[in-house]
């Protein structure tokens, strides 16, 4: 446990990119079998122990140091399992000596019952020092935030052989059929034996993620600023782009709002990813049994009712349904627009250039036996970029997201290749708001009160008042959010837990693609991805927005 621990307390404190890598692949080299190949289980978030839960770890810690204390002290530290591991107490007998491994504790608990589990977390406990305990409570939890992806443990794996320019791709492709601790995989990353032997007739193909199109004009200082925020560090403006590129070599279609999914359908077996491959064939019957094809289709995963695609809302009352009932495969109809295909029969195309594979699914299509529930997404004419912009300035009025834009000549790459994708959404909603509440976030941001749901005002029985309409916590930059902590410390009003009330003084510009009826909040409505624009330290509450000027963004029925 000491070297995990040591792994994970690195790279939460680790920024660079770079450098985490070396971190992963330096463990994966020294660290021995199969304690690495849980190590990376856990960091590739493909280990899932559910036997420990939030409150069985309060319950276990209130039961050996006074509650008041341990609840003053989680106010204080802001994560529930950094403050056990650190208010734990030195056990009364000296504890076994002999070294804790990673693979005891994910053997021990993947076949413990709950009481079992609690049993053995507070033995192993006793045992450990405060940085490894606050392992063992990530691992136990599923709480494991440290800044790293899926695809960057993948190329820290494939760190391993850097003369072979193909093993990334090599471990893209089998990694869905391969099982943790990963031990023949590890084993051929060193040399030692031959690369794993894995079916993948059925299993989920990589897929090619876009980058963002930014409209947003910075200058030099803020685009500095925001880099040090991950979610910008990707983003091109569209002006660099247009300049570049010559709009003969992009295809352009709606970027549809639903969820990415790859429809897999060879030799009488179907199966349905989403993009990060979870199989969630189960949770989409009706999508299945319309697979009537022979092939693999990357597309989008929709409610389509009477011929039209529902809100996004709709389709979110299927998402996690292990076995949805008759009614909501009634009232939400599952469908899938495909608009890339990736094996024309057992024919794997992915090498082809994006021209030619679309050109092969147009000609596919109609030769399926797919009697509904399938259809695809139709490519939209341009010549010039204008008319791309004009294009896209329809895309609220037609209900769609945005646009999205691929190289003609770009092969189908897993992962998110800088050139050939880009998604262009349409231009945001945006209204003032009032923080309501804060609340503490993860990782890195435990410390600081980062999570903000702010309100919009309504008439009330005592006159206006604040109702929620949104939460966020991205958009803003780390001095901003260092401002914003203090604002919150400063003007609480009350506390619940890592929650604080604050004084309804503070406007905060809120973006967001949509506004959605919803039975599931106070205030009727709900917004689609909010992030804050930008903090109006310069205005006063009582001008920020009203719930009227909400529920008219909403589209007509």
């Amino acid at each position: 446990m000491k070297a995990f621990a040591r792994l994970l307390e690195s790279l939460v404190t680790t920024p660079s990119r770079n450098a985490k890598l070396t971190l992963l692949t330096q463990y994966f080299r020294t660290q021995p079998d199969p304690d690495r190949g849980w190590a990376l289980a856990c960091i590739a978030g493909s280990l899932e122990l559910r036997n420990v839960t939030g409150s069985t770890l309060r319950t276990m810690a209130e039961e050996r140091v006074d509650p008041v204390l341990f609840r003053l002290s989680y106010d204080y530290v802001g994560d529930l399992a950094e403050t056990v591991a650190l208010i734990w107490p030195a056990p009364s007998e000296p504890p076994d000596p002999a070294p804790l491994r990673l693979s005891t504790v994910v053997e021990t608990l993947a076949t413990a019952t709950r009481p079992q589990a609690i049993q053995h977390l507070a033995g192993w406990m006793d045992r450990l020092g405060p940085s490894e305990r606050l392992a063992l409570l990530k691992l136990a939890t599923g709480g494991l935030r440290v800044g790293v992806s899926e695809r960057l443990a993948k190329t820290a794996l494939a760190a391993m052989q850097p003369e072979d320019a193909d093993t990334l791709d090599r471990i893209e492709e089998m990694w869905h059929g391969l099982e943790p601790p990963y031990i023949p995989l590890l084993q051929w990353l060193e040399g030692r034996t031959a690369a794993p032997q894995v079916d993948l007739t059925h299993a989920f193909r990589p897929m090619m993620l876009a980058h963002p199109l930014d409209n947003t004009l910075y200058s030099v200082e803020e685009r500095r600023e925001r880099l040090h925020e991950s979610e910008e560090s990707d983003r091109i403006t569209v002006e660099r782009l247009t300049e570049r590129m010559d709009p003969a070599e992009y295809s352009a279609e709606w970027k549809w709002d639903g969820i990415r999914v790859q429809a897999v359908s060879l030799g009488g077996e179907r199966r349905l990813y989403t993009r990060m491959g979870e199989e969630i064939s189960g949770s989409f019957p009706d999508v299945v049994a319309a697979m009537d094809f022979e092939g693999v289709a990357d597309g989008e995963l929709l409610v389509v009712k009477d011929g039209e695609v529902a809100i996004f809302a709709e389709l979110q009352k299927r998402l996690g349904r292990k076995s949805p009932g008759p009614k909501i495969l009634k009232d939400a109809p599952g469908h899938i627009r495909l608009y890339d295909l990736l094996h024309d029969g057992e024919s794997d195309i992915r090498a082809l250039p994006f021209a030619e594979r679309r050109a092969r699914l147009d000609a596919w299509f109609p030769r399926q036996p797919i009697a509904g529930r399938v259809d695809l997404s139709p490519v939209i004419a341009f010549e010039t970029w204008a008319d791309l912009h004009a294009i896209r300035a329809t895309a609220r009025d037609v209900e769609q997201e945005g646009l999205m834009l691929k190289r003609l000549d770009s092969a189908y790459v897993g992962g998110r290749p800088t050139g050939p994708w880009w998604k262009w959404k349409r231009a945001p909603l945006t209204a003032d708001c009032v923080m309501m509440y804060a609340q503490r976030g993860h990782g890195k941001r435990s410390s600081f009160y980062s999570d903000y749901t702010f309100g919009a005002w309504r008439d009330g029985p005592e006159g206006a008042e604040l109702t929620p309409v949104g939460k966020a916590y991205s958009g803003f930059t780390d001095e901003e959010l260092k401002r914003l902590d203090k604002w919150v410390r400063d003007n609480t009003t009350d506390r619940f837990g890592p929650v604080r009330a604050v004084r309804f003084d503070l406007v905060l510009e809120v973006n967001f693609d949509a506004v959605q009826r919803s039975t599931r909040h106070k205030s009727g409505i709900a917004m689609r991805f909010p992030r804050i624009k930008r903090i109006r330290w310069d205005k006063p509450p009582h001008e920020a927005d009203r719930i009227e000027t909400l529920e008219a963004m909403i589209p007509a029925a």
